[in-house]
């Protein structure tokens, strides 16, 4: 039994892999999804920009962060395979991500254009932080730990984004603070920031560069030359590919509800207190179906499961339509939170069955470099839907199309029968 358990301790290294997931998490629950998102919508709407424009706003400002990224992380993730090029390309992003996040504290009062523009890069900078510390796994620990490592980092990232979203929840629902709502809001950005820095620390201390490719002239040049290489490789594999083009759609769908989520509840007129405890429901329920969304996909397959997925979230646009009270939101929340895990997670253990391992890092490149290409076109389509009829549920419908054209193309993907062990 102490062998048994030795085994399964974490590595100085492992730890503080995991922790920056713990560190990072907190951005996408307080900025991407919560509480940035109805604090600008509150101040647009104070200077007189309508809800349906400020919520057609936030979705360019998602499109242009995202198609930025998306354009870079190519080249990117390709320049970090160079010797001494990934950490220095990971801490710009996070400290491009808190500076930005920090600089919401100190933007002048009524200016939602700059919070606009700070959240943008503020978004460019986390997202391409997360290029490089997923790549970083590989130097973290082995092969043969890499699993249970990457899910510690996953079930931390929801506990270290849940404790300080529940911290600024009590403080908003309990008025213990003698201070006005924005200061008490801008303190939950500070929060978020200092958050963000203080656990990366260790990650910064002992997670070091090992497997790389030696410097070399041009490494620019070379990094495009790789890519077009293995761009001609992901062709040959034919069901692959197929796939990445069915996830390139639906998961465009599942990140545009992700992120629009609070702007179209504020729109409702559902209070943000309520739209904060609500997100929080969703973060809690999440977890559990992802886990259910797993092991039923040992009995019926992932692709049935996907499609179990893909289905809730076609009837969670048509049942948008709806919305017009707290309850219906509320049944909403859980819906999205029951497949959006599950989701994601029989994505990527799909793809990693319908490629060979011995080229898994260059695939899942391109698999995440589709990921984040797939955020531009809902955000951009929801804003045109909302800008043009004035109405955000109808901006939530339109993305209906994206689940509709992924679950077709996911029809011709062949799904791969798995050993069981």
């Amino acid at each position: 039994m102490q062998e048994t358990s030795k085994k399964f301790k974490f590595t100085k290294t492992e730890k503080s892999w995991i922790m920056q997931d713990w560190a990072n998490s907190v951005y996408s629950i307080m900025v991407t999804t919560a509480v940035f998102p109805l604090y600008y919508k509150a101040i647009a709407e104070g200077a007189g920009v309508s809800e349906a424009n400020s919520t057609a706003y936030l979705g360019y400002a998602n499109s242009i962060a995202t198609l930025v990224v998306s354009l870079l992380s190519p080249v990117l993730g390709a320049l970090a395979d160079y010797k001494g090029f990934r950490n220095p390309l990971f801490t710009f992003g996070t400290m491009l991500g808190i500076v930005s996040t920090l600089g919401f504290v100190f933007a002048p009062e009524g200016q939602w254009g700059m919070l606009l523009v700070l959240y943008a890069v503020s978004s460019i900078g986390f997202s391409t932080a997360n290029i490089f510390y997923d790549a970083s796994i590989m130097d973290a620990t082995t092969l043969n730990r890499m699993d249970r490592v990457s899910s510690a980092g996953f079930g931390f990232g929801y506990i270290g984004s849940s404790i300080p979203f529940i911290i600024f929840i009590l403080f908003q629902l309990t008025g213990i603070l003698p201070i006005s709502q924005t200061a008490l809001i801008k303190g939950g950005f500070l929060m978020t920031a200092v958050w963000w820095f203080m656990f990366t620390i260790p990650y910064w201390k002992n997670v070091e560069q090992k497997h790389y490719i030696e410097k070399q002239p041009h490494v620019i040049r070379n990094s495009f030359k790789r890519l077009w290489i293995t761009f001609k490789n992901i062709k040959e594999y034919k069901n692959a590919f197929i796939f990445l083009l069915a996830y390139f759609f639906y998961i465009d769908g599942v990140g545009t509800i992700i992120k629009m989520a609070t702007a179209v509840g504020a729109d409702i007129g559902i209070a943000g207190n309520s739209l904060i405890v609500i997100l929080l429901i969703v973060q809690i329920v999440a977890f559990p179906f992802s886990i259910i969304y797993g092991v039923l996909s040992k009995q019926l397959g992932n692709k049935k499961m996907l499609y179990a997925g893909i289905a809730t979230y076609i009837f969670i646009c048509i049942f948008a339509l709806t919305l017009d009270s707290m309850t219906k939101f509320i049944i909403l929340a859980v819906l999205v939170g029951t497949a959006q895990g599950g989701v994601q997670a029989l994505s990527r253990s799909m793809f990693g069955q319908l490629i060979p391992g011995e080229k898994s890092n260059e695939f899942f490149g391109f698999y995440n470099i589709f990921g984040k290409f797939a955020a531009v076109i809902g955000p951009f389509l929801m804003g045109i839907i909302t800008q043009y009829t004035g109405n955000s549920l109808d901006g939530v419908f339109a993305l209906i199309i994206l689940f509709i054209i992924g679950g077709v193309l996911l029809y011709f993907v062949k799904d791969p029968r798995i050993a069981q062990e």
